[in-house]
Order: structure tokens, then sequence, then C-alpha cells
């Protein structure tokens, strides 16, 4: 995947311990960017910073502004300031609508959205000034249907790809792209956490529920994290200049 043009930025990928985050903290740093990793997990940062010397890792936690306000500080202070942003944080629960507690709800609005916002606030009026920077949500086919068993995740994940929009909005004349990339179910630690969870409530066998959830996907397998890290990869690119307010199915033809 071309990424002209992105070599020497400073990018911030949230939740870049594992999965996705990695995939694409990875790929970044490979085109040449300088890479900050976050997340709550200390030691999951080390290990993917242990992976390249251009990624730097700082513990925080998105659903706290403080936090995040002192994330950006930090990094920018060290490393200049960020050029890219792709806020990837996020969890996932399951139960069905009636026994979804107030808690749950709250807490996955907190991560998947109101973190998503945190993550590129302090960012936003750095890169208006500059009129250059690219944003990337890392939302989900969540944000484009609906899903059972899923209400507090679908809404959060609608509710991303609704930010995304208002900013491309905001921005649309200052040189700052602002885009969402929204993959099926990708294959991670969440995915088997959702496997697990199926085979729990079920009884159906783990290659069972597999089979259930690669069938969402018109080709019949699971999304790679590398597939999602090179369309954000492209999106923070040159090429991607007139890609704005876009949210980009990865999913097999799921969704469109």
């Amino acid at each position: 995947m071309s990424a002209a043009g992105i070599s020497g930025r400073h990018a911030l990928v949230t939740g870049g311990g594992s999965g996705v985050g990695r995939a694409i903290a990875l790929a970044l740093a490979e085109a040449g960017v300088a890479v900050t990793i976050s997340g709550r997990r200390e030691a999951a940062l080390a290990e993917v910073a242990k992976e390249s010397d251009r990624i730097l890792a700082i513990v925080a936690d998105v659903t706290n502004e403080a936090e995040m306000t002192e994330l950006h500080r930090k990094a920018e202070a060290a490393r200049g300031p960020f050029d890219i942003v792709v806020a990837n944080a996020g969890m996932a629960s399951s139960a069905p609508a009636h026994k979804a507690s107030l808690a749950d709800w709250q807490r996955t609005l907190d991560v998947n959205l109101t973190g998503a916002f945190l993550t590129v606030k302090p960012a936003l009026a750095g890169m208006l000034a500059r009129k250059a920077g690219r944003i990337v949500f890392v939302a989900s086919t969540a944000g484009l249907k609906g899903y059972a068993y899923v209400a507090p995740y679908v809404a959060a994940k609608h509710g991303v790809v609704g930010l995304m929009r208002a900013l491309a909005a905001e921005t649309a004349k200052s040189g700052v792209t602002v885009n969402a990339v929204c993959p099926g179910f990708v294959e991670t630690d969440m995915l088997e956490e959702s496997i697990r969870r199926i085979v729990e409530k079920t009884g159906r066998s783990v290659e069972e529920a597999r089979q259930t959830l690669s069938a969402t996907n018109p080709q019949g397998r699971f999304i790679q994290p590398e597939e999602v890290a090179d369309a954000a990869l492209w999106l923070c690119s040159d090429a991607a200049r007139s890609i704005t307010g876009q949210a980009i199915s990865i999913s097999g033809g799921e969704t469109w």
C-alpha cells in the first residue's frame, strides 16, 4: 500500500498494544513515521515498542481527559506535533439490550466514543493552524449497520462515524482530512473474546462459533489486522488528500 509523503511525520495510535492498533503502529513505523502508541497496559505497549525503534509507548486511558492532554503534551515535547492521529482504542461486551446494565452502556460509550473524541481533540488546534493533518477513526461495520446483542457497541460506533463526519465538515477547507475505517470481524484478541462468550452462552463449539461470525463476511473469512492497517496507512498518505468524511468498509462486501 502506498504511503507517499508520510516519512518523518509523527503519529499517535491509541490502543496500540495489540490487534489493529499494533498493526497500524508497525505499518506507520515501517513507512518512516515516528509513532507514539498509548493504552492502559504498560507491558503490552512495551512489547510493541520493542518491534521498532520508531515507536514510543506512553500509558494513558482514553476516557481520562487529563491523561490524554498530558499524553499529547509529553509526546509532542519529545517528538514534535502530531501530524497523524489514529483513534483506535475500543472495547465491546454482549448482552440482550434489556439485560444490558447502565454501567455497561456507559463504559462502552466512554471507551469507544468519548475516548475517540478525547484522542483527537488536543491535536485539532495545531493541525488547523498548520493547515495539515490526518485523523483516522477505527470504527466498525457496527457503525454502519445494526447487530443483535451489542446495542451499546453499535450505538457507540455509530457515534464515532457521526463524530468523524462532523469533524470532516469542520476541517474540509483546512488541509486536514478526517475519515473512519470500518472493519468487520477482525482476527484479534477481541474476536477471540467474542467467540469465547458465544461458546459459553450457546454451548456451540469454538469452530461453530468461528463459522457463525466469519459467515457475516460474504468472502467467508475474518479480516486481518494488516488489511485494516493498509487502509489506514493510505488515508494518512498524500495520495488520499482528497478523501475526507468517508467511512470505509473493510468487510468483504458485508456493508458499503
